[in-house]
């Protein structure tokens, strides 16, 4: 399903956990309370967030090894409840399985060039900077750990499979009932 947004930020290489939802924050761990701390060492795009002057829905673009560090899932759930999608060139690997099991749209694509203020369009097999018209194709999540994102996450995708389950089950034999 395409996807057209604005990049909200740009980030370089390395940009750690503790850059995105700080450990000082650790004592709230709710996901509806910790988008209030995304970035929060960035004071300036915290209150853009926060103010409202950055809508949700945007992108944040980075470079390599996006979300690096610790392994604290809060990194994703403070960026899924802003509804970011973020594109960067590639993924610590323990970051990227917590955005899968939360339901972040990531995007890894590994030749993007994009600035803040761009409109990209993200496709099924590219990322599209309308702005300056360049195209950079996208390496695809597998199947399986896509299906997981495209429910929601890792809940809401186990609940999805156990319906289904559930329907596709012949309905089970009632014993007759015998009374004395």
């Amino acid at each position: 399903m395409p996807e057209m947004a604005k990049v909200i930020l740009k980030l370089g290489d390395d940009i750690s956990t503790d850059a995105i939802y700080p450990g000082r924050f650790m004592a709230t761990v709710l996901p509806t309370e910790t988008p209030q701390f995304a970035f929060a060492d960035y004071a300036e795009f915290n209150a853009k967030l926060k103010s409202g002057e950055v809508a949700p829905g945007g992108i944040v673009v980075a470079a390599k090894n996006f979300g690096c560090g610790s392994s604290r899932e809060q990194a994703a759930s403070t960026l899924k409840g802003w509804d970011i999608t973020v594109v960067a060139k590639n993924y610590s690997r323990i970051f990227l399985q917590n955005s899968i099991n939360l339901g972040l749209r990531t995007v890894i694509c590994p030749s993007l060039e994009a600035e803040e203020g761009d409109e990209l369009e993200i496709l099924a097999d590219k990322v599209v900077n309308r702005t300056s018209g360049k195209e950079f194709p996208t390496e695809p999540l597998p199947p399986a750990r896509q299906a997981i994102v495209d429910a929601g996450g890792l809940i809401p995708y186990a609940r999805q499979k156990l319906v289904e389950m559930r329907k596709a089950a012949p309905a089970a034999p009632v014993a007759p009932q015998i009374y004395n």
